[in-house]
């Protein structure tokens, strides 16, 4: 994990992969507390008997949101700030959900910091955060995040 005193030291990463966080399993339970919480109960991602007949590779699949909304929990394995008072997400630029997530499957993220920008009592961090599955050629998701962090 990379670990810096302040957010001053995050210049220093600007342009850098911040590191890759360790593998978690999206099973199906994930998928449906997720369909629940979201109301989105779309067979693909609920339906197991159908997703064995009808779905490449005969698995329901998450949610292209439930795989954005890893993100803070595969990223706090990467990185931190020890002198900050606290961090919000922001928002993001640009979202793709280039390959889908087979319930089962594990996935990890990787973080590069692309800017870090001065506000006031802290700073906008721009990521570029992308999120393997084992086993795939494609990224499940790229995506360009913010987060604002505080002194």
């Amino acid at each position: 994990m990379l670990e810096v005193e302040s957010i001053a030291d995050l210049q220093n990463h600007v342009g850098k992969k911040l590191g890759t966080s360790d593998w978690l399993v999206v099973d199906q339970r994930m998928i449906d507390q997720f369909a629940e919480a979201t109301g989105d109960h779309q067979w693909i991602h609920v339906d197991v008997e159908r997703a064995k007949r009808e779905m490449p590779g005969g698995r329901t699949i998450a949610h292209g949101y439930l795989t954005l909304s890893l993100l803070p929990k595969l990223n706090q394995g990467i990185w931190q700030v020890k002198k900050r008072s606290r961090g919000v997400n922001y928002g993001s630029n640009k979202v793709r959900f280039t390959a889908p997530v087979p319930a089962g499957s594990r996935v990890r993220g990787h973080l590069t910091l692309k800017a870090v920008e001065a506000i006031e009592g802290g700073a906008r961090l721009t990521m570029e955060s992308t999120v393997e599955v084992e086993g795939s050629e494609r990224p499940a998701l790229v995506a360009e995040t913010l987060s604002l962090i505080y002194e």
